[in-house]
């Protein structure tokens, strides 16, 4: 979970290490937070949640269907990601299925 500044994992992650893809994502975010200003993301995150749980009425479904989730998913294995990335791209995944 990436929370500015800092990145908290689990300990149960395997070898004790969080994958290059895992850290990725996280940084896809925290780059979501920086443009945002921080506390702004933290306010839209939980809108948008509480917006579309009503909708899928699942928690889980929800999440994933977040944008800022569906940028860092999306591009997480795409290691060059963050210095090709637009600025506030996860608007491109607000409305898409």
């Amino acid at each position: 979970m990436a929370l500015w500044p800092v990145v908290l994992a689990n300990k149960s992650i395997k070898n004790k290490q969080l994958s290059d893809r895992i850290l990725l994502h996280e940084k896809i975010h925290h780059r979501q937070q920086i443009e945002m200003l921080v506390l702004p993301f933290y306010i839209w995150y939980v809108m948008e949640w509480l917006f579309k749980w009503a909708i899928y009425k699942k928690r889980h479904q929800a999440y994933k269907a977040l944008s800022f989730e569906r940028e860092a998913y999306s591009n997480d294995s795409q290691p060059n990601y963050l210095e090709t990335r637009k600025t506030w791209n996860f608007i491109r995944f607000l409305c898409k299925k």
